[in-house]
């Protein structure tokens, strides 16, 4: 497979809209059991915040040297101020919060002992943001779309994309001929219409058409259906170990993976539908493109945890 290379005088400019999360970490050790009821007692070590959800997609932007942006919705919480700690830190080229007083952030706590995953705790709230919340993405989105190439709708289904906003946000950027790609794990995806690119994995494409994926023949089927629904040009579907799969100009092709070895998957969704708007966003085609995402995915995913894959780790990948 070639090596890829981008420009370095000309850094893509990618935003980020959707459901920002922060994960947070209590490590710590456990020698016994608690008096009070058969649970562990974890003896907390440290305690560590990074950006889930959209934000991890700003991260593997950020991994590529773009010029990566994110637009979203928090509470008005101290969960916030962390939240707005952790972009700081990230120093991506924009960030817009805009806090909404019936939501709390979305954080996800994970108590661990030696790397052994005890329990997660959230807290979040997933009711659509109303349209006066909407309206204020709309109207930052507007002020900043002549200067960026692709927007990236990262749904995690957290209430962000509401289908108000989705509705008008595909239409500036068609208007202003802005790709858009999404990464959604709703059931319905009828809301995405005219979207550029619709990036489901194989239990999300199977939700999304109705069609259980078994063979060639029914994921074919699935992605008809998808592409009927939204209207758009190109599915892409992630199908784990065996790569992912095209389906473009009424045609599916099916790229093999290249993971080595696969220690955590956590995140690489992210990975892939940030890598896909940066080939894309850099001129490669679609099947380049898919080439570069399964590259980046296959660094990920061989590492722990949500991670990134950078460019130079790709090439590598890709001159063995």
């Amino acid at each position: 497979m070639p090596l890829f290379n981008f420009p370095a005088h000309t850094k893509t400019k990618i935003c980020v809209i959707g459901d920002i999360m922060l994960d947070h970490y209590i490590n710590g050790s456990c020698s016994r059991i608690s008096p009070e009821a058969p649970v562990q007692v974890v003896d907390v070590s440290d305690e560590v915040y990074s950006l889930g959800g959209a934000g991890n997609v700003l991260e593997n932007l950020k991994a590529f040297d773009c010029e990566a942006s994110i637009i979203s919705v928090s509470g008005n919480d101290s969960a916030n101020d962390i939240l707005k700690n952790e972009l700081d830190k990230l120093t991506p080229d924009f960030y817009h919060l805009i806090n909404d007083e019936s939501r709390r952030t979305t954080i996800k706590s994970r108590v661990s002992v030696s790397k052994h995953q005890l329990i997660r705790l959230d807290k979040e709230d997933k009711h659509y943001c109303a349209d006066i919340v909407a309206d204020k993405i709309i109207e930052f989105l507007k002020s900043k779309i002549d200067s960026i190439d692709v927007v990236i709708l990262s749904d995690y289904c957290k209430g962000v994309l509401s289908p108000y906003l989705v509705k008008n946000i595909i239409k500036l950027c068609t208007t202003k001929n802005v790709l858009t790609v999404v990464d959604s794990k709703a059931k319905d995806l009828s809301p995405y219409y005219g979207a550029g690119l619709i990036k489901p994995n194989k239990k999300e494409a199977e939700l999304a058409s109705g069609v259980k994926i078994t063979n060639d023949e029914t994921l074919e089927q699935a992605c008809k259906a998808i592409a009927k629904v939204t209207a758009s040009p190109i599915i892409v579907v992630t199908l784990s170990e065996e790569g992912v799969a095209i389906y473009h100009q009424n045609k599916i092709t099916k790229k093999p993976t290249k993971a080595i070895d696969v220690f955590d998957v956590t995140g690489a969704g992210d990975t892939v539908i940030a890598a896909l708007a940066f080939a894309l966003a850099n001129k490669l085609s679609i099947s380049d493109a898919c080439d570069f995402a399964n590259s980046a995915a296959a660094i990920v995913v061989a590492k722990f945890g949500s991670a990134v894959a950078t460019l130079n780790e790709i090439n590598n990948l890709n001159s063995i």
